[in-house]
């Protein structure tokens, strides 16, 4: 492949590139970008994630270890790599900048390189590591996201990559034979401990601070520095969850925020760290494609448990709420049952009930003490799981974590499903378009008004 000639020194990425086996980042790298390039439907999912469109007569040519003509003498260091997307006449083109392993990002030299995309007319720069995002959007890093330049810089997760890697092959989504056959042997490398792919693993030493603070009964104080580090460890954490729950599932999932919150980060910050300081709570929620109802998680500190549950509308076709608990009950397809809770809403005023699942399948009668004129709205089914000292510790807390969240959506939260206004029926004796004709109305109407 010919150098474009604004390049002075560079690589065409390779699928096997010859290199030290000490760069593990630049051997990573040079293999992604390279199939990147040669799968299309590869390309179209991770440039869309960042508003590029990818057509069928689109092309991708990815370089590494890049040198331009125009490069001041000041920035020494050479980006990891370049893309360079064509489509028809317009040319778009992203500088790569990768760390492997628990290397950050580093905010000083991805300044250097928008100076660099600046000078010599490129788009963007994306970094890919394994810090998560919300969204490539939101870059993880508050100084890269801060910055008043006006190059964007996007963020892509290594595990991110794996996961938009591994739906494609899962839902068969790459047509190709022998590109899919490629994909799938990025996903085994990517996999590979040698890789230096990994999930967030740990919450930072401030993780067990606060728990200290809040356990002898201290609040949480406004800017706390502590609370700020726990908050930025939970959104990485809850970007891994979302991913982890997207291979499970085979379809894309996503962490559910306002508009608001998810064009802000630090809107989402503020507000978030108002119920960590008021509420001790730690709060997510996901949407997962079909799926009766948002997957809603909590960490309560001062309960020391993890609640993961689903909130449904209750049915309106049946009249009592021992039905409309029923209705619910029969969804419940799990055996194990301990631990799990319904909270009942009501509509108004009227104060919330709850009940274990057990207790309503003894005695469903017993919702309705109390409530006997009202009927009920809705209804939040919830596994609540007593985690003790193990959700103050930055690993197990972690760890328990992705096996609670997608456990209550394997065991229960996949058999649930929100209930439909039924489709109107025709009426009886008006089967035919005869009997509501202008004439069967005039005889309607004269039979009503003789009554």
């Amino acid at each position: 492949m010919t150098l474009p000639n604004y390049l002075k020194q560079g690589e065409a990425a390779r699928l096997f590139p010859v290199l030290s086996t000490t760069s593990k980042e630049g051997r990573t790298t040079s293999i992604v970008l390279a199939c990147l390039a040669q799968v299309h439907e590869f390309s179209a999912a991770l440039l869309g994630g960042i508003g590029q469109r990818c057509g069928v007569r689109s092309t991708i040519d990815t370089f590494t270890e890049v040198v331009f003509q125009q490069q001041r003498q000041t920035i020494k260091e050479r980006p990891d790599g370049l893309i360079v997307l064509r489509s028809g006449a317009r040319e778009w083109r992203a500088l790569v900048e990768a760390k492997v392993g628990n290397a950050p990002i580093q905010a000083e030299q991805v300044e250097r390189y928008r100076a660099l995309a600046k000078d010599n007319g490129i788009d963007c720069v994306i970094t890919i590591s394994n810090q998560f995002a919300t969204n490539p959007q939101n870059h993880p890093d508050d100084e890269i996201r801060k910055s008043r330049s006006k190059i964007p810089v996007f963020h892509w997760s290594w595990m991110s990559i794996l996961t938009a890697a591994d739906l494609l092959l899962s839902s068969e989504g790459v047509a190709d034979d022998d590109q899919q056959l490629l994909l799938n042997e990025l996903r085994r490398f990517l996999s590979h401990e040698s890789a230096g792919v990994k999930g967030f693993d740990r919450m930072p030493p401030e993780w067990g601070e606060l728990n200290k603070l809040v356990s002898a009964g201290g609040r949480i104080p406004q800017r706390s520095a502590d609370a700020n580090a726990v908050l930025g460890a939970w959104h990485q954490e809850t970007k891994d969850l979302s991913l982890i729950l997207s291979r499970l599932t085979g379809t894309a999932v996503t962490e559910k925020l306002s508009r608001s919150h998810a064009k802000d980060r630090t809107e989402r910050e503020k507000a978030e760290a108002d119920v960590l300081r008021e509420r001790n709570q730690l709060i997510a929620s996901f949407d997962i494609v079909d799926a009766a109802a948002p997957l809603e998680v909590v960490a309560d500190m001062v309960r020391r448990t993890v609640d993961v549950g689903m909130t449904l509308q209750a049915p309106e076709d049946k009249k009592s709420s021992k039905a409309r608990v029923n209705w619910l009950l029969r969804q419940i397809k799990h055996d194990d049952i301990s631990d799990l809770h319904v909270r009942l809403l009501w509509p108004g005023r009227s104060e919330d009930t709850q009940f274990t699942v057990a207790q309503l399948r003894d005695d469903p009668d017993q919702c309705e003490v109390g409530k006997e004129n009202l009927q009920v709205r809705a209804f939040h089914l919830f596994h609540a799981k007593r985690l003790g000292l193990r959700l103050t510790q930055q690993a197990n807390f972690i760890t328990d974590l992705e096996l609670i969240v997608p456990g209550f959506y394997r065991d229960i939260g996949q058999y649930l499903a929100q209930w439909h206004r039924p489709a109107p029926r025709i009426k009886e004796g008006k089967a035919t378009a005869d009997e509501v004709d202008i004439d069967a109305i005039a005889q309607d109407a004269e039979g009503a008004s003789r009554i």
